[in-house]
């Protein structure tokens, strides 16, 4: 609109120019000229200000010549393009660089949402720590650190790329240098445990070192002869040998089974398993082997029925097979080759009925063992208050021949055998161990604890008899067979 305006005076200018020169040269002429005044001065100020007048009246003269001649105060007419321009040129860099300063600032604002979420992540973990009775590893404290050390370093490239103060930058970088300052003391703290664990540590490594170097010598446990008690008793047993299921089957898991143990004849492999009837009671039919060989590959020399013995104490001494009769005190010697009885004696005192029975296992109140001097009976009184008591009995008259009463109630101890004179009461650790925890020397009459600890198989332990001959143990485990090798104390 300004340039239309000053256009048009520059058009009326001229007019009045071209007007002028040709008007006539006759007489003395004056001429009211009307012109457009934007502008004119201020008699106050002296600058320019828009008039409310838009023509005024000029005054001129005739020179000699008859030419009109007259003053018109016109304003600056030039319009000043190169400085527009060059205002628009700044103004549109001004704009990029505005809009290049906002995008940053965005991206600032995102990062700075982040390290705000990420220091309240690094915040709840050290509170954890702080509350936490859990010792931290010096792995942690490094691992925090690295975070930490991390942040701090974006920060601060943040806060040089802002130019002057940024409040929310500041702040952040604050907190950052709060959480260096308590990861370091937590870790102060905690170094008296992390130098205890690496103690320990260094202490399981030279044991285990030890252990290797142990394992990598051969040690050939001592030889003994069979049938000879030199040594000083028990030292250990091996992992067990299953040999197979009973005969029978599964469902017959009481019973008991061994090798005989012949004196004249020490060598004379013959072997017998005799499973109770399902009922864990009944004693009815046993099997021999002439060999070990033969027992697994299920060939009997005989199969035998007695009427009837009870519990799964039985145990062959020299080609006779020994057990409890049924529902009774007596103890038999039952002859295997003629499957006769050739002898039935009252063992006084003793209790049965399953009064004192192993614990975990019914009807075994008396319980025949073997080993290096012969042949003995386990079982309990009422006057030894359900105790275990031993008694040293003649082969050939089943007579008493000396009797041991000890302090370890029979009820309490799942199983027990004879060895070297000394006998040996087990108790369960959990369904698969068993432990060899109490003795009983009848040589000097002493009791001790000992701890030895079996592998089994199931959860129950029926019977464990002692061979001389070959210094196994033999088991019966839920109706499975089972045999350790022994190891004495030289």
């Amino acid at each position: 609109m300004k340039h239309t305006q000053v256009a048009a005076l520059l058009l009326m200018q001229s007019m009045i120019t071209l007007a002028v020169t040709k008007a006539p040269t006759e007489g003395s002429l004056h001429i009211d000229t009307t012109l457009p005044y934007v502008t004119q001065p201020s008699k106050v100020s002296g600058n320019l200000h828009t008039s409310s007048k838009l023509f005024t009246n000029v005054s001129g003269s005739v020179d000699d010549e008859g030419t009109c001649q007259c003053s018109v105060y016109l304003p600056d007419t030039t319009f000043p393009v190169q400085k527009a321009e060059q205002l628009e040129i700044i103004a549109a860099t001004l704009t990029k660089k505005f809009e290049i300063e906002l995008s940053q600032v965005r991206e600032y604002s995102k990062k700075i949402e982040l390290y705000q979420q990420q220091i309240l992540n690094l915040t709840i973990k050290v509170q954890h720590m702080e509350k936490s009775s859990i010792s931290y590893t010096e792995l942690d404290f490094q691992l925090l650190k690295v975070e930490i050390n991390d942040l701090e370093r974006l920060v601060t490239q943040l806060k040089f790329s802002l130019v002057g103060s940024n409040v929310v930058v500041e702040q952040i970088y604050l907190e950052i240098t709060n959480l260096t300052i308590l990861v370091n003391e937590l870790e102060s703290l905690d170094k008296n445990n992390i130098l205890a664990i690496r103690r320990q540590i260094v202490d399981l490594q030279k044991r285990l070192k030890e252990c290797e170097e142990g394992t990598n010598k051969t040690t050939v446990p001592p030889y003994f002869p069979p049938g000879s008690c030199i040594h000083r008793g028990l030292l250990n047993v091996s992992q067990p040998y299953i040999a197979k299921l009973n005969w029978r089957g599964f469902s017959y898991k009481y019973g008991s089974w061994g090798r005989d143990y012949s004196p004249s004849d020490p060598e004379n492999e013959v072997y017998w398993v005799a499973p109770l009837n399902t009922d864990g009671r009944y004693l009815e039919y046993y099997r021999i082997y002439s060999s070990f060989d033969d027992l697994l590959l299920f060939k009997p020399m005989y199969e035998r029925r007695i009427t009837y013995g009870e519990g799964s104490g039985a145990a062959l001494y020299n080609n006779y097979l020994y057990y409890h009769a049924y529902n009774s005190r007596y103890i038999v010697k039952h002859d295997i080759r003629k499957n006769t009885m050739v002898l039935k004696k009252e063992l006084l005192n003793a209790v049965y009925g399953n009064r004192f029975s192993y614990a975990g296992v019914s009807w075994q109140d008396i319980d025949f063992a073997v080993d290096e001097s012969g042949l003995w009976v386990i079982y309990s009184t009422e006057n030894n208050m359900g105790n275990i008591v031993i008694s040293k009995l003649n082969d050939t008259t089943l007579d008493v021949l000396n009797t041991w009463q000890t302090r370890q109630y029979k009820p309490s101890v799942s199983n027990a055998f004879m060895l070297c004179g000394i006998l040996y009461a087990t108790r369960p650790v959990n369904t698969r161990k068993e432990e060899i925890f109490y003795m009983y020397d009848t040589s000097n009459g002493q009791e001790g604890s000992i701890s030895v600890i079996m592998d089994k198989k199931l959860d129950t332990i029926q019977s464990i008899d002692y061979n001389p001959t070959d210094q196994k143990l033999y088991v019966y485990n839920d109706g499975y067979l089972l045999r350790y090798d022994v190891t004495f104390q030289p």
